[in-house]
This record gives structure tokens, sequence and C-alpha cells, in this order.
């Protein structure tokens, strides 16, 4: 079996447990080598790159950083990112610079002389490459010519899940309306913790805020074209984003059907807990790398089923496992870049980290 060397990019919130991930299942998923690319050298973080490579992760520094990195106690196995970046067969870049990224190192790789390199980025880097979420549109990346893939954000994946589940035919959503309820930012960051709830504004005309247009384009990639709409707000807490949505669709849904089908998808969560920091310490807890790798959470006692005029309008909220979904849709990704059509059996190492209820 053929194996592939990867290259991450970057070591924060997304890369650095998908580094860990990846080296953790290296052998399971025939990766030859993971490589991980730092670009600063900071004395709070030495333990964590200790952390990567003992977990057999090879770091990659720049050449002039070399001294600064070794100063740290580190011990850089490859000190040249381009030479890293050329014996790289998938490059996932996780850093807010992946688009510059693109333009300064990845698109000089011609498609005949690297037609095996892939690059994927994160979803905050929107125009890289095929929007793509693990369980949404596999059958988008299955049919892409191209070697650019962006992994779209926490909250797109959680929005597409929802609609994809409760109405799998999407032209029977008569319309659907979420309000992102978001955390001010991640337990591991620093900044832009705010003091108080903030709304957002709608500068989208058609679909209010950038997550209804991002789900939107992920559908798009399947040729289907939902009609949704976003609103966004910032709660000053760390824990989990929260979804309200309000999904009107074609025909009758009992609640119990509605539950029953949202129980079916393996990347559904249910939970009776209405706490954001009971589902976030349910994840910390019990989850690999203290996360939750479901697209969605559903609360069940928030759901409601109101049908009129032969069609029903279905509401409720969901909490969004941040990272954890964006986290899997990337491993999917390399799997795919790597493997192909087996990469489906690939990715069922993975099952067992898929919650049916928390």
């Amino acid at each position: 079996m053929k194996k592939s060397s990867i290259l991450v990019v970057g070591t924060g919130t997304i890369g650095e447990p998908l580094i860990g991930l990846l080296a953790d299942f290296k052998k399971k998923l025939h990766i030859s080598e993971v490589m991980f690319h730092k670009r600063t050298p900071l004395r709070d973080e030495v333990a964590k790159v200790k952390s990567l490579i003992k977990r057999g992760a090879k770091l990659v520094v720049n050449q002039d950083k070399i001294e600064e990195f070794k100063a740290l106690g580190h011990k850089p196995k490859y000190t040249s990112f381009d030479k890293a970046l050329e014996k790289a067969h998938v490059v996932i870049d996780c850093t807010p610079a992946g688009n510059q990224n693109r333009i300064n190192h990845y698109d000089k790789y011609d498609l005949i002389k690297h037609k095996g390199k892939t690059f994927i980025a994160q979803g905050s880097e929107k125009g890289f490459g095929l929007p793509y979420a693990y369980g949404v549109n596999d059958e988008a990346l299955e049919d892409m010519a191209g070697r650019f893939i962006q992994v779209v954000s926490c909250n797109t994946h959680n929005i597409a899940c929802l609609i994809k589940t409760i109405t799998p035919n999407v032209y029977d959503l008569v319309s659907g309306d979420f309000v992102c309820i978001r955390r001010a930012n991640d337990i591991s960051q620093n900044g832009s913790f705010i003091a108080s709830p903030q709304v957002g504004k709608h500068n989208d005309t058609k679909f209010g805020t950038h997550h209804a247009r991002d789900a939107s384009d992920l559908f798009e990639t399947l040729y289907q074209y939902p009609n949704i709409y976003s609103s966004a707000m910032k709660l000053n807490t760390q824990y989990m984003h929260v979804i309200r949505f309000s999904l009107v669709v074609k025909g009758t849904v009992a609640k119990h059907n509605l539950v029953a089908r949202l129980r079916e998808n393996k990347f559904v969560a249910m939970t009776e807990k209405t706490l954001a920091n009971k589902v976030f310490s349910f994840g910390r807890d019990h989850g690999y790398y203290g996360r939750i790798f479901n697209q969605t959470v559903v609360s069940t006692p928030s759901l409601t089923t109101v049908s009129l005029g032969g069609t029903t309008q279905i509401s409720g909220f969901c909490f969004t496992p941040q990272d954890g979904n964006s986290l899997l849709s990337s491993v999917a990704a390399t799997m795919y870049a790597m493997h192909r059509k087996e990469y489906k059996s690939y990715m069922s190492h993975f099952d067992d980290m898929l919650f049916e209820e928390i």
C-alpha cells in the first residue's frame, strides 16, 4: 500500500489537534510521515511542540529560525519550508494566511508535474478551493478535478448538516433561518473576548451573514440552491457556538419522526442537555483530544414542529462542536487525496469518535 507524507502548516487551534490526530493514526491511515511547520519559536509553546514530536510528528522550521528553536531545546527535522513542501503529498494549511500562502507557495506546483499534491485550507480562507464538509458534499469531492480544497467553518458544517438531515431532498426546504450565537473566542486564545453580547450586521443582502452564504456555496457544489438566511451575534463566553434554527419544509413532520431522522445520521449527536458548559464538559471528558467530532449536537428538549397548510415549521437549538467537525473533514479530504475511492474505509477508524448521545 502506497504511503504519503503530510505537511500541516500552523500549530494553532486547528493545527495542533490535527497534527496529533494524524500522528496518532499514522499507521492505520497509511501515512509515511507527518510534518508540521511552526513559524515562530515561543517559550510558552515548548511543551506543545515537544508533545507533538513525542507523538511522532516531525518539526519543520525556517532556515533563519533554526538557532532560536534549538535554544528552546527543539531539534528540527527539516530546516526548510520549501523542502518540506516539496516532499509532502498533502499540505493542510491551518493558518489565517492560507490564500496568501497559495499565491506565495502553493500555486507554483504545476498540476501536471505534481498531480499527486493536494492543498487543503480552513474555513476562513474562502475562495481557496472546493468548499467541503465530510458527510455533506462528498460527491463533489469525489468529482473534483482540481487539487485545492477549502474545509468550511464549524458553523457552516452545522447548518449544512441540519439541512441535509432534516430535508434530504433540499427542494423540500421552503426556507431556513439560522441565528448563529457565537462564543467570543476559543479557550486557547488570548484576544477577541468581549464584555457583553454583541449583535452582528446583515451585510449580505441575500443571505444576511456569511454563514448562510457559505452553506449555500457548499450545496452549490451539488447543484442545489437552498433558500436560507442567517444572523449572527457574539456572547461573552468561551464554551461553544449555539445555533437557533427555524426550517419550513414541505409536508407534515411529527416531532418523533424528526428525532428519528436526526438520530439516523451518524454526524448528528443528540442531547437532553440545555447548557453549553455541560456539552463542552462532556467533550472535554470523553472526546478524543477533548473534542466532539460530530457536525452538530441537537438539544432534544428545544425541538418543536408545527404543521399548517401543507408545510411544517421545525425549530430548535443546537451546539456547534467548534473545530471538531472541521478537523474530521480535514482528515477526510486528506484521505481522499491519498486513497481516492477507498478514503471512506479509512475514515471508518474515526466512527467511534462520533457520539450518538451527549
